[in-house]
C-alpha cells in the first residue's frame, strides 16, 4: 500500500502512520533501528529498493530523506508505504524542496523510532565529513558508498582523514569474503611471516585499496597497490612468503583460484556482493567497527603514493599473478573434477545366473527354513525341505 500525501508536515504524517496500523493492522512491530537515507531523486527508488531488500534481515522503519530543487518555496511531499511495498518495514519518503533541504534533521527528528538506534546512509553523494553533518550526528552509524562517488579513491581517502567511530563504508563490507579467504590460507602450515604482498584492482576500485592497507596494517609488511582497468574491482591476492607464494585471483566471474604452496590448487566461490548484502551486513552491528578504523586512521597511511604499476607490468615483473595463468588453472581443476567422476562411477553389480536346478533351489530353501527354525523354536527340517516335528507333538 502507497499513500501520498503532497504539501503536507511530518505532524500529518506521523498521524497518518498511527491511522495506518489502526487500519492495516501491525505494521513490523518489531522494527529494531530507523534507517534514514539521505538521496537525490534521480537514485532514490534504486536506494529505497536496496533498504528494503537489506530490511527483510533486520525489520527498520526506513526514512528516505529525497532532496529535491532547492530553488522555490519550501515545501514537504510524503509518501508512507506499507505491506508488500515495504519489504520487512515501513517506509516514509520525505520530498524536501526549496529552503528545506537544508533542515533534513528537522523533518526527520519527529518521525524517528523511540529508544531505537539510528543508522544514516548516504548511497551516492556523501557530507566532506558525516560526523559533522546534521543527520550524520544523531545517528549511531554512518555508512557511505565510496565507489558510487564521481572519484571512488579520492573520496576514500578523505574518508580516512575525517573518520569517526561509528562511520563505514560499503567498499569495506565488499572485501569481506576477500579478507576471511586470505585469513584462512595463513592459518595453515606453514607458520611463516608474509615478507610482501600485491593487491591488483580496478584503477577505480576503493575495495582494492582498503585491503591493501588492511594487509598493509595487519602483516607490517610492504604492499603494492596495482592497477587493472577501470570496473574490474579486485582482480588478485599476492602474499609472498620464504616457502612460497599465496595466490588468490578472480580474473572474472564468481569463482577464485586458490594456490598455495603444499596444497592442492583449488576453485573457490567468491562472488560479487550486492549492495543489500553489504547493507545487510553493515546493519548487525550498530558498534563502532574496530578493523575498519585501524585501516582508515593507520593502514591507509601506509600505502605508498602515486599510481603504481600496472597490472600486466606487475605480472610481467613476477610481483602479482597473472589472470590467465588462474583462468587454464580453474580449467584444469575443472577437467579433473570431471574426470573423477567419471571414473568413480559405480556399476551395477550383475545378476546372478538363472537356474532350473530344482534341487539347488530345495537345498537353499531348506537352508533358509532350517535358520528360521532354530531361531524360533526347537523344530528342525528334514533333508527333504519339509518341517519335522518332535515325537509327541
Amino acid at each position: 500500500m502507497i499513500v501520498d500525501l503532497p504539501s503536507t508536515t511530518t505532524i500529518a504524517v506521523s498521524k497518518k502512520l498511527v491511522r495506518l496500523r489502526q487500519d492495516v493492522g501491525a505494521m513490523a512491530l518489531s522494527r529494531v533501528l530507523t534507517l534514514v537515507v539521505v538521496v537525490d531523486e534521480k537514485h532514490a527508488e534504486e536506494a529505497i529498493e536496496v533498504a528494503n531488500d537489506a530490511s527483510h534481515q533486520h525489520p527498520c522503519r526506513i526514512i528516505a530523506v529525497v532532496t529535491g530543487n532547492r530553488r522555490g518555496v519550501s515545501r514537504l511531499d510524503a509518501q508512507i508505504r506499507v505491506g508488500g511495498d515495504a519489504g520487512a518495514s515501513e517506509v516514509v519518503v520525505l520530498r524536501l524542496y526549496g529552503p528545506l533541504t537544508a533542515h533534513g534533521r528537522s523533518v526527520v527528528i519527529p518521525l524517528l523510532l523511540p529508544d531505537s538506534p539510528v543508522v544514516a546512509w548516504w548511497p551516492h553523494d556523501a557530507p566532506r565529513n558525516g560526523s559533522e553533518d546534521p543527520i550524520g550526528a544523531m545517528a549511531q552509524r554512518r555508512i557511505t558508498d565510496a565507489a558510487h562517488s564521481k572519484s571512488p579513491r579520492a573520496e576514500m581517502k578523505q574518508r580516512a582523514r575525517t573518520y569517526a567511530p561509528g562511520d563505514s563504508d560499503l567498499a569495506w563490507t565488499r572485501v569481506t569474503l576477500w579478507r576471511g579467504l586470505l585469513a584462512a590460507a595463513l592459518d595453515q602450515p606453514p607458520y611463516e611471516p608474509v615478507v610482501s604482498a600485491t593487491v591488483t584492482g580496478a584503477s577505480d576500485s576503493p575495495s582494492a585499496d582498503l585491503l591493501a592497507a588492511w594487509l598493509a596494517n595487519g602483516l607490517r609488511c610492504p604492499v603494492a597497490r596495482t592497477r587493472s582497468r577501470a570496473g574490474s574491482g579486485v582482480v588478485s591476492v599476492r602474499l609472498e612468503r620464504r616457502s612460497g607464494n599465496i595466490d588468490l585471483v578472480r580474473p572474472e566471474g564468481d569463482s577464485a583460484t586458490l594456490i598455495q604452496p603444499g596444497q592442492p590448487d583449488r576453485t573457490i566461490a567468491l562472488p560479487h556482493r550486492s549492495d543489500a548484502e553489504c547493507l545487510a551486513d553493515e546493519l548487525r552491528r550498530l558498534d563502532p567497527d574496530e578493523v575498519y578504523a585501524e585501516v582508515m586512521t593507520k593502514g591507509m597511511r601506509l600505502l605508498g603514493g602515486g599510481k603504481g604499476k600496472t597490472a600486466s607490468e606487475a605480472v610481467a615483473d613476477g610481483e602479482a599473478p597473472s589472470p590467465a595463468e588462474a583462468r587454464r588453472t580453474a580449467a584444469r581443476i575443472k577437467r579433473a573434477a570431471r574426470a573423477q567422476s567419471r571414473s568413480s562411477m559405480v556399476e551395477a553389480a550383475p545378476e546372478p545366473p538363472a537356474t532350473s536346478d530344482r534341487a539347488t533351489v530345495k537345498e537353499a530353501a531348506a537352508r533358509k527354513l532350517a535358520d528360521a527354525r532354530g531361531q524360533s523354536g526347537p523344530d528342525s527340517v528334514d533333508e527333504t525341505g519339509n518341517a519335522a516335528t518332535e515325537p509327541g507333538s
